[in-house]
């Protein structure tokens, strides 16, 4: 492989608390009749879109009080151990590009923090693209900002919906395991990566 693609949430950071906790809260706090776990299967798509999963009516207000409410989660989130070290790696002979859930706004607020953007050759969001994951248009725009091609390229994700998106883009899947197990939800996936250094040998 020549060209990785990379989900943030699950995959390189673990953020599921940091934005699963408020939004439950939220939905909670105004009516309505959800757990945490329901919340959480939309864990990996946009905000819009798992506010619509979840038939939430009042979208605007919740989007609000929910984005106002994450950087008082901000403590859950944390960097996956190994990333660093292997997008370091990687760097040195492969291009690498993030292809996100997140809108620009959301990446610049919770990810450029952290201080990795600068093993990235390319981002994109989803408010660069027509349709979200499951959707391929985030990694086929990312591809395109490679000059990549399928064959060899990779995405690699934690969630159903990254490897709906991957194969619906006819590009290579990696399960990041060391967030997701590789259950029977996954048999179609191309790699199970059990650590990040595993990346290094695709």
């Amino acid at each position: 492989m020549q060209n990785f693609i990379f989900d943030i949430d699950g995959t390189l950071i673990d953020t599921e608390k940091m934005y699963i906790k408020p939004l439950y809260d939220v939905l909670v706090k105004r009516g309505y009749d959800i757990t945490y776990d329901q919340a959480a299967a939309t864990f990996g798509i946009t905000a819009l879109d798992a506010l619509k999963r979840l038939n939430v009516t009042d979208q605007d207000a919740v989007m609000a009080e929910w984005n106002q409410l994450i950087p008082n989660y901000a403590k859950y989130l944390k960097v996956y151990a190994g990333i660093p070290e292997s997008l370091a790696e990687l760097k040195q002979t492969k291009k690498l590009a993030i292809a996100t859930s997140k809108v620009r706004s959301e990446f610049e607020r919770d990810f450029t923090p952290i201080g990795i953007n600068h093993y990235f050759n390319e981002v994109v969001t989803s408010d660069e693209v027509a349709a979200g994951k499951p959707a391929p248009d985030m990694i086929l725009k990312g591809m395109e900002k490679l000059n990549g091609v399928p064959e060899t390229t990779v995405y690699v994700g934690d969630t159903l919906y990254d490897m709906q998106a991957a194969h619906s883009a006819n590009v290579a899947f990696a399960l990041a395991g060391w967030r997701t197990a590789a259950d029977e939800n996954f048999k179609k996936a191309d790699y199970v990566l059990e650590q990040p250094k595993d990346l290094l040998g695709l």
